[in-house]
């Protein structure tokens, strides 16, 4: 009789992958961080685990974005006080918070679960080429297509 492989939290082995964002389409390079994080990659993925790996994204103020997405694309906020909605475009978001565009993509992509939260924090985005995450040895990470 055959058993399915369940990996237990124990044995998951985390690696860290750098991808560089520059003339990267934004929801192209989102779904594959996503995957990267959260685990799907490698062969002893399992569901309810998290066994996924960090992610450094760097130069995301050079990020893609098609058609009119940078000015017809929204992003809502509101304070909880009559009349505090917030709207901001992507090309505003990409020019004052660059990071915050690439981290909404993604978290949009992952669980929406405690375990979903704590592999939100797996993502490392930078505006500039620099990173503080040398230490790890990150590999680079070439998007597929």
């Amino acid at each position: 009789m055959r058993t399915t492989y369940m990996a237990k939290p124990s044995e998951v082995e985390r690696n860290w992958h750098i991808i560089d964002a520059e003339g990267k389409t934004l929801g192209r390079l989102a779904s594959e961080a996503a995957a990267l994080i959260r685990g799907k990659h490698k062969t002893q993925f399992t569901p309810h685990v998290d066994g996924g790996d960090f992610v450094v994204v760097i130069n995301v103020e050079k990020i893609h974005l098609t058609g009119n997405k940078m000015q017809d694309k929204k992003y809502y906020r509101h304070s909880m006080h009559p009349g505090g909605l917030k709207v901001t475009s992507a090309g505003e978001m990409i020019k004052n918070k660059p990071e915050r565009i690439l981290e909404l993509a993604v978290t949009g992509m992952l669980p929406k679960t405690r375990m979903g939260d704590r592999m939100k924090l797996r993502l490392k985005a930078y505006a500039g080429a620099e990173h503080p995450h040398a230490a790890q040895k990150p590999e680079v990470y070439e998007l597929r297509g």
